[in-house]
């Protein structure tokens, strides 16, 4: 299994967000297969971000005196990501493994083989398309690169960067750790609320926090807004709720889906109280840029794909 969490500090701010593989213990040939005893984990993090996380990693592990080892293969692996409706059909051609929705569905991982080289295969997405990200040795990087736009050649794919990747992730309402997710930010405010095991006992560093600012209300909410102009924004723009600003724009792109600017915004309540799902509809709102405020729609949750479909292959 692979789940999209956080992690948190004391405050229940979001010091990332992150994917988690459970693993079984393996051979020890390689960090795809570590040998261990007891639990073991494969932490998926963006590269960016990496020591930054090491290092948040290190002192939880060390304040708490957790028997547990703390492995950086950054410089020794690499990621391939293969995303969109013809995914599994390329990857089908590549990979020794059957990834119907049935054997191999969202959220797992198996070791396969691709060009001749045991990798991680992760059926994830950070553009809200079916796909899978490949985990493999450095070594392995270019042969299986090669494999793969050999067998989406006749598909059509291309080479993504990440103007594409940022796009499609604000249009499907992926958080974006840093912009629109920052330690200053709870999952309850950015919207994820189930990264969170509240309704279990399980204790989690920041979960008092959180229980706090669940029973108070939440006093600032990140809102999704679309407008049907055509404006670039770039973050930063005042958000007016009712003639009043209530916040900021944090993150901001164009979705060629929707055919809209999106952006991304924590609000508050002018008068103090709690951001409810009720205060979120309720207002009317303009985003300003440039000394023009434009009107925008709000949403508690992305318009694009809201029961998350395509993820799950279905188109």
């Amino acid at each position: 299994t692979t789940v999209y969490t956080c992690i948190l500090n004391k405050q229940g701010g979001a010091e990332s967000d992150l994917a988690v593989s459970c693993l079984e213990p393996g051979t020890g040939g390689s960090d795809l297969a570590p040998q261990f005893e007891g639990e073991g984990y494969y932490l998926a993090i963006g590269g960016a971000v990496a020591q930054h996380n090491w290092s948040h990693i290190s002192t939880v592990l060390q304040d708490e005196k957790f028997d547990c080892k703390l492995v950086d293969s950054s410089e020794d692996q690499g990621m391939i990501s293969i995303q969109g409706p013809a995914s599994r059909t390329i990857l089908q051609e590549v990979l020794d493994e059957d990834l119907s929705n049935e054997a191999f569905p969202f959220s797992t991982h198996k070791l396969v083989t691709a060009a001749g080289f045991t990798v991680r295969a992760i059926r994830l997405s950070f553009v809200g398309e079916m796909g899978w990200e490949l985990h493999m040795p450095r070594e392995a990087c270019v042969p299986v690169y090669k494999a793969v736009m050999a067998a989406g050649a006749k598909h059509g794919m291309g080479n993504a960067g990440y103007r594409a990747i940022d796009s499609l992730s604000i249009e499907k309402g992926y958080r974006h750790w840093h912009a629109d997710l920052r330690p200053d930010d709870s999952p309850l405010e950015a919207g994820l609320a189930f990264t969170c095991k509240l309704k279990s006992a399980i204790p989690f560093l920041g979960r008092g926090a959180l229980e706090r600012q669940k029973a108070l209300g939440l006093k600032k909410r990140l809102v999704c807004f679309t407008l049907s102009e055509k404006v670039p924004l770039f973050g930063l723009e005042a958000i007016w709720r009712n003639g009043i600003a209530v916040g900021h724009v944090r993150r901001a792109d164009y979705g060629f889906t929707i055919n809209k600017t999106i952006a991304y915004g924590y609000i508050r309540n002018p008068e103090g109280g709690a951001v409810s799902p009720d205060f979120v509809r309720s207002g009317e709102y303009k985003l300003e840029r440039m000394g023009i405020a434009y009107p925008a729609e709000a949403h508690l949750k992305s318009p694009f794909d809201p029961n998350n479909m395509r993820v799950k292959g279905f188109y």
